[in-house]
């Protein structure tokens, strides 16, 4: 699949902002992070421009972008056009939240924090859904995709409200569950990685076309003489070489070196342990952008078989 810049930015930028946002509605009445109205005006605003932005740049893929309100219509059988129904829930009551973190900040404000917690986790496992529901694409319909992506935005929300914590002397509690859920993703995505790369095809060209029976089937002429939106969109292959290092680079730049990190800036502490969890931080999210690359990139559509390629749809 063509990994548009758009959608891997918006995947990893509202994933980081609803993570903010879940683990602040869970946290903050916990005393867990800084409960000074200055620490919630930055976390909460730096969340809702993350999750506005991705939004945003998600509707840049479209062909016709202006159009793209009328796919809340759809929640009825679109998981694309749930995400957009739950993302826009989620708007009131995380306003609501924010103005509460920079007033009194009572029993009505929590009540926001956890309503907010809680659109951001569905909004969060729609999009997952949005790929997991795709079965032409055996490498997105597969049962560790959705709790992925749960998993990487709880893991940078946590490691960005760590960087920020860390400013206010407060970065404990965000640092120790950024840091578990890190080495979690990290098993996670290797686990998904063996198992995308042993399972056999669920399509080939003799299934896909219906002349399995007359023994192997090979295109003789390509459907299209030239290039069409399928192959823009849908024949895009990465080499095997840049594959395993990409993968490289995701699990250890995105996961493996932030746990590390954040470990490292629990233990430490002061401004070496803030310095560590703004490194961590960093690491992440340019690993997750790899990840989020490499998860498009390695994808295969079935259609691609009609057009003589390989037989992993």
């Amino acid at each position: 699949m063509n990994p548009a810049p758009s959608i891997v930015f918006f995947t990893v930028a509202s994933g980081a902002g609803y993570g903010m946002l879940f683990w602040m509605g869970l946290l903050r009445p916990l005393g867990l992070v800084p409960g000074t109205p200055g620490f919630g005006a930055a976390a909460l605003g730096l969340a809702l421009v993350l999750v506005m932005l991705g939004l945003l740049s998600s509707t840049a893929h479209l062909g016709r972008p202006e159009r793209a309100w009328r796919a809340v219509s759809q929640w009825r059988s679109s998981w694309l056009s749930r995400e957009g129904v739950a993302a826009i829930a989620t708007f009131a009551p995380a306003g609501l939240f924010f103005i509460g973190t920079i007033g009194d900040g009572g029993a009505f404000t929590t009540l926001m924090g956890l309503l907010s917690a809680l659109g951001a986790v569905v909004t969060v496992y729609c999009t997952g859904m949005i790929y997991a529901s795709l079965k032409p694409i055996r490498q997105w319909h597969h049962p560790l995709v959705t709790p992925g992506y749960l998993l990487f935005a709880a893991f940078s929300g946590a490691a960005l409200l760590a960087m920020l914590g860390a400013f206010w002397g407060q970065a404990a509690g965000p640092a120790a569950i950024a840091a578990l859920l890190g080495a979690l993703g990290f098993a996670l995505k290797r686990a998904y990685w063996a198992s995308v790369d042993a399972a056999r095809p669920v399509s080939t060209a003799e299934s896909a076309t219906g002349l399995g029976f007359i023994g192997k089937v090979r295109p003789l002429d390509p459907p299209h003489t030239e290039t069409n939106y399928l192959l823009r969109e849908m024949g895009f292959r990465i080499a095997r070489a840049h594959a395993a290092r990409l993968r490289l680079i995701a699990s250890v730049a995105g996961f493996a070196a932030p746990a590390v990190l954040l470990a490292l800036a629990l233990v430490v502490g002061g401004v070496a342990g803030g310095l560590l969890a703004v490194l961590g931080t960093a690491s992440a999210l340019l690993g997750l952008v790899a990840e989020r690359w490499l998860m498009f990139a390695e994808a295969t559509h079935t259609v691609t078989l009609y057009y003589g390629g390989e037989a992993r749809g």
